[in-house]
């Protein structure tokens, strides 16, 4: 099993190299030993000859800028981060985990990539991820134990910040990519509002539901990198923000009771239930809500909109490249071509109906945040799969912001996670209440005996 205290936090990170107490060379160098020893056996990152020295010179470049200790630093002044690669990056290939050659895959730099740079991170690199975002795994093995899946699509993201190679990393999720892998490798995972990060520079996989986050391990560490990333972002307890969002009230939980909850496996509902029994013990009201009884409808419509859009996204690369396609790939996009425009549109208005219905019912019944668990159990012993997204699909389908927090771990030692869902554009609201929720999962486990993941 890997350690995961490999570097410090991303909060850590940050304020160290922000005071000038630290170097980014010195970051570089603990980054790139990190990669250096762990990287050979749970391969998160796309290999890249030469990284120490590029990263090296990014290094002095950004601390030739200003003097040591110099007021104005930004967020992540020196912070080495990675990222996923469907996400370009000026100076690095865009290989997508596909066989394709990479100059069929160009682009200009990702916008999120400009943000982060702004905030003066330096790119560790590109991570790992199935190929063009779909389900044909990667490499990637799971940093707690390497003969299980670290989940995808962000495979490489979430196991690069769980085996501590880098304190953030930027991820997608379509269905699941977020918050899975970082339920499976013990991390913090955030997904915000569909559409909050611009996806300008980032190869699409379902333009529907695409929607870049990121990974940390922690929630201060999401709350430091979220500002940079997002759109708009104001603190939830500032001006500006609802009185019902505000934090200094706790949230009402809301467990949405019925067939969706039902596809997780025991262990994980049991673990589950502890999770809900701490926090109700905490003070925190958790009310039952039957919901999405027509579940099955829901990922027939959720299905029939991603597969279009896979096959659409594909279209001329597919023509010019389909042997060069893996198997669960050519699959999607094949079945993405039988749907037609009428069953598109069809699946389209079921959506809207479903997001209307979903926030109807948690409005109703005077929920703040649904928790469920962030998947149906631990990570399979399976590298030939990625797990299933199911817990996650019906939040991705209306679009809301989500989180998954180490929530102790199952009976073979692999961590699991507590998926927590916000109201749509709330996400300031999400994160502050998360602190909360991380604190009571915190105290559990320790009372336990249990670990939350990589602290």
């Amino acid at each position: 099993m890997t350690t995961l205290l490999g570097c410090r936090s991303l909060v850590q990170e940050a304020a160290a190299l922000r005071s000038g107490a630290d170097d980014p060379a010195d970051a570089v160098r603990r980054t790139c030993d990190r990669i250096d020893a762990v990287d050979p056996r749970l391969q998160a990152f796309v290999p890249e000859p030469g990284r120490r020295a590029r990263l090296l010179a990014a290094a002095r470049e950004l601390a030739a800028a200003g003097p040591p200790g110099s007021a104005g630093r930004p967020a992540l002044y020196g912070v080495p981060v990675g990222i996923k690669d469907i996400v370009h990056v000026d100076g690095l290939p865009t290989r997508a985990g596909s066989a394709l050659p990479p100059e069929e895959l160009t682009g200009p730099q990702a916008a999120v990539v400009d943000r982060l740079r702004a905030a003066g991170a330096l790119i560790a690199g590109k991570t790992v991820t199935a190929e063009f975002a779909v389900t044909a795994p990667g490499p990637t093995r799971n940093p707690h134990n390497p003969a299980h899946t670290p989940g995808g699509s962000s495979s490489g993201s979430a196991a690069a910040v769980a085996a501590g190679m880098v304190p953030l990393a930027i991820g997608t999720q379509t269905v699941g990519s977020v918050i899975r892998p970082a339920a499976y490798c013990g991390v913090v995972g955030f997904k915000p509002t569909y559409g909050r990060i611009p996806l300008d520079g980032v190869i699409p996989n379902a333009l529907s539901f695409d929607t870049l986050g990121c990974y940390a391990t922690d929630v201060a560490g999401i709350a430091l990198a979220a500002p940079v990333l997002c759109d708009g972002w104001r603190p939830a307890d500032g001006d500006g923000a609802a009185d019902a969002d505000r934090p200094d009230r706790p949230p009402v939980l809301g467990v949405p009771s019925g067939p969706y909850l039902e596809r997780a496996d025991d262990e994980a509902r049991r673990a589950f239930e502890a999770q809900r029994t701490a926090l109700a013990a905490a003070g925190y009201e958790v009310r039952e809500v039957p919901v999405m009884a027509d579940f099955a409808a829901i990922v027939e419509q959720l299905f029939t909109m991603n597969r279009y859009e896979v096959a659409r996204a594909h279209a001329q690369w597919f023509a010019r490249h389909a042997d060069l396609y893996r198997e669960q790939t050519t699959a999607a996009i094949r079945e993405g071509r039988t749907i037609g425009d009428a069953a598109y549109e069809a699946a389209r208005e079921r959506r809207a109906a479903f997001r209307e219905r979903l926030a109807a019912d948690g409005a109703d019944a005077g929920i703040d945040v649904w928790i469920t668990p962030a998947a149906t159990g631990p990570a399979p012993a399976d590298l030939t799969t990625t797990g299933t997204s199911i817990m996650c699909l019906p939040w991705s389908n209306a679009g809301l912001p989500s989180l998954s927090l180490p929530a102790g771990r199952a009976a073979n030692g692999l961590p699991l996670g507590l998926q927590l869902v916000g109201r749509s554009g709330a996400d300031e609201s999400l994160l502050s209440w998360a602190r909360g929720v991380e604190r009571v999962l915190n105290g559990a486990a320790g009372a336990t005996g249990a670990s939350t993941g990589a602290r």
